[in-house]
């Protein structure tokens, strides 16, 4: 790459970012159906045609908000497991810093986090585009779970869950295919543990628990650790002083 060529390559990606950021603000202050391409250029002050070079429509940029939200979701579950990993950590440590760490960025970008796991946007469907992104923070329970399996740490149910497996071929793809025998039915249960992380956020963070509980952290933890005895893996709370 000529120097010109990188020139211009970081002047598209400064202008890039710069559209995304101004996005992101309209996210926060008419949400994201109310999201414009034509407000997004007069707030940069560029005419809407310079705008359209890069983001054609405004799903076109909407994806790409989704994208980049998923993607810091997933980097923050997976820097969080690394790191707990590396220190020796047990799966359900390793999970609990996950669960804490997407809460916290959660708490920390509340329009973005809504934007992906809130309301749908009328009108728009997601590409294809989005779906290796909002896998990442499903990859990295799979990987705990697998790994508590591997070294005998995880419970084996009392009782299996009857009927057929409710997963899809996709979903067996993505963790790379159906554990054995006895942990059969591990992956219909790890969505009850995912669904209970995106949704106890949610109920935090978009307040429907308001002055019903003493303390939030605390409650979180131990919502963790309940959701987490449905696929029998124990989530080291310890003992808390009040």
């Amino acid at each position: 790459m000529t120097a010109a060529q990188d020139l211009r390559a970081r002047a598209r990606a400064d202008l890039v970012a710069a559209i995304k950021a101004s996005a992101a603000t309209q996210l926060a202050s008419v949400g994201a159906a109310a999201l414009s391409l034509r407000a997004v250029a007069r707030d940069l002050g560029l005419a809407s045609s310079a705008l359209y070079r890069y983001f054609p429509s405004r799903d076109a940029l909407l994806t790409a908000l989704i994208v980049d939200a998923y993607d810091a979701v997933g980097a923050v579950a997976e820097q969080a497991e690394d790191a707990a990993r590396t220190r020796g950590g047990s799966p359900g440590e390793r999970w609990l810093a996950v669960c804490r760490a997407v809460r916290g960025w959660a708490v920390a970008h509340p329009h973005e986090y809504a934007l992906v796991y809130g309301s749908p946007v009328p009108g728009y469907a997601a590409p294809a585009d989005t779906v290796e992104p909002a896998v990442r923070l499903s990859r990295v329970m799979a990987r705990v779970l697998l790994d508590a399996a591997g070294e005998g740490t995880l419970r084996v149910p009392a009782r299996p869950l009857p009927g057929p497996r409710l997963v899809t071929p996709a979903v067996l793809e993505v963790v790379g295919g159906a554990p054995g025998a006895p942990y059969e039915d591990l992956l219909e249960r790890s969505f009850v543990l995912l669904t209970a992380l995106v949704g106890t956020t949610s109920y935090l963070l978009f307040g429907h628990l308001k002055e019903v509980l003493t303390d939030d952290d605390a409650w979180f933890d131990v919502a963790m650790a309940v959701a987490a005895e449905g696929v029998g893996l124990d989530l080291p709370l310890g003992p808390r002083t009040v």
